[in-house]
């Protein structure tokens, strides 16, 4: 764990927000600061509201309350969401991984990665793909360029779309359970990317139920249930010595599972 001066001001600033789909309310008054290079692991059990936090934080949900300040924009106040442009313009300063990859399957591996600096921030074809190499070595798939998604393995796909997010040069990550969908022997090749990247000083907000690369890497631990955080420290406090009950009980079933 790498230390994060305490001094700067937050990177995402979250306080009050809240979310619900009908009925069921899923994020319920949450208050939370990310400060610049901080990796911060989201756990907690299926249900609690992890996911749609972190959709939330880049638009992808619409939050019906609170604010959202997130690479000194205001992408909610009180429940009002920026204008679409002004998203799409937040969005390539915020990358996101999905649990299912989400590359485009009728597109190669190099032209997944270069579309969007392309499309969005004007570079050329030739600068592109100089930035694609670097990134695919970078990933460990350097062989990989001009391969067909649907070739790939799990783990592979999962790299690729880290290395895509990357070509956007975000200021901030965000990782919604990166390796939930890999088979076991495929996890450990992208959460070792994952991990030079917080060696690097990216920003990361992290869901994952992966308690070893959270000892590991996070700077800080949130837990969530019910739609609430019930506590977060720093790894150390959080598996060794707990504050609540049901933090308690999440961690015993888990790591007794793993």
């Amino acid at each position: 764990m790498k230390s994060v001066a305490a001094e700067a001001p937050p990177i995402i600033s979250i306080r009050g927000l809240r979310k619900s789909f009908g009925d069921h309310v899923v994020l319920n008054g949450i208050d939370f600061d990310v400060l610049p290079t901080q990796v911060v692991v989201v756990i907690g059990p299926s249900g609690s509201g992890k996911s749609t936090f972190l959709r939330c934080c880049n638009g992808l949900e619409h939050a019906e309350g609170g604010r959202i300040e997130i690479c000194g924009h205001t992408l909610v106040q009180d429940g009002r969401m920026l204008a679409d442009a002004d998203c799409n313009a937040l969005r390539q300063e915020v990358g996101m991984v999905f649990q299912s990859f989400n590359l485009f399957p009728h597109l190669s591996v190099l032209d997944n990665i270069t579309l969007g600096p392309r499309k969005l921030r004007g570079l050329s074809r030739a600068e592109a793909e100089v930035q694609a190499r670097a990134l695919l070595d970078k990933v460990g798939l350097a062989q990989k360029i001009h391969s067909m998604p649907a070739s790939l393995s799990g783990g592979q796909k999962q790299r690729v779309a880290i290395a895509r997010s990357l070509a956007m040069k975000p200021r901030v990550m965000l990782f919604d359970e990166p390796t939930s969908a890999l088979d076991p022997e495929l996890v450990g090749e992208v959460l070792q990317v994952m991990k030079l990247l917080a060696t690097e000083g990216m920003t990361m907000m992290v869901v994952t139920h992966e308690m070893e690369f959270a000892r590991e890497v996070a700077d800080v631990v949130l837990v969530m249930d019910e739609g609430r955080i019930i506590e977060s420290g720093p790894p150390a406090t959080i598996f060794t010595n707990p504050t609540q009950e049901r933090t308690r009980a999440f961690l015993q079933a888990i790591l007794a599972r793993a």
